[in-house]
């Protein structure tokens, strides 16, 4: 019992690859954000279309 209770303690402080994990998925998900975005201001309006 004492070990089982040693282990849950060891993986609830073990912060290391949690902690780059949540750092990697940050960076994608602003790395999205800011193509989203690059592309809905660079993208045609509706007024600039000309028709013949």
């Amino acid at each position: 019992m004492n070990m089982m209770i040693n282990n849950l303690i060891a993986l609830v402080y073990d912060w290391s690859m949690g902690v780059i994990m949540i750092g990697v998925f940050a960076l994608v998900c602003i790395i999205l954000i800011g193509v989203l975005v690059n592309f809905m201001s660079s993208g045609k309006k509706k007024n600039d279309i000309k028709e013949d």
